[in-house]
């Protein structure tokens, strides 16, 4: 498991989008699904905690493109998250979060490579 920066971004993400699963059937959700179920304010609780995976991409000097990307997955998960009943079910298959924890492993693998060849 990652360590450091990256394994906290990887556990936010799995706590938010994959943590638990439905006994007997392998289906994993997270708390994005649960927090979700409030209506009004439970998708802009976990869109609050997803924009933490963003704001650290910015940090770790993701592109404008790179960061764009991931407010659109958040936004896309937030608000289409938040349509009643619909917007439940769609909590369980976007996973965000795990988009965007991927795409900034990525960039972070990438970094990390360009600064191996340049050494």
């Amino acid at each position: 498991m990652p360590t450091g920066k990256r394994g906290d971004i990887d556990r936010l993400a799995r706590l938010l989008d994959a943590r638990f699963t439905i006994p007997g059937t392998g289906i994993k959700y997270g708390l994005d699904s649960i927090i979700g179920l409030v209506p009004g304010v439970g998708d802009a609780i976990t869109g609050s905690m997803g924009a933490w995976i963003i704001y650290r991409a910015r940090q770790e000097g993701a592109s404008h493109f790179l960061i764009s990307r991931m407010i659109m997955n958040l936004l896309t998960d937030t608000v289409l998250g938040s349509v009643p009943l619909l917007g439940d079910i769609f909590d369980f298959a976007f996973r965000s979060n795990m988009k965007n924890a991927r795409l900034l492993q990525r960039h972070l693998d990438k970094h990390a490579e360009a600064e191996k060849k340049a050494s």
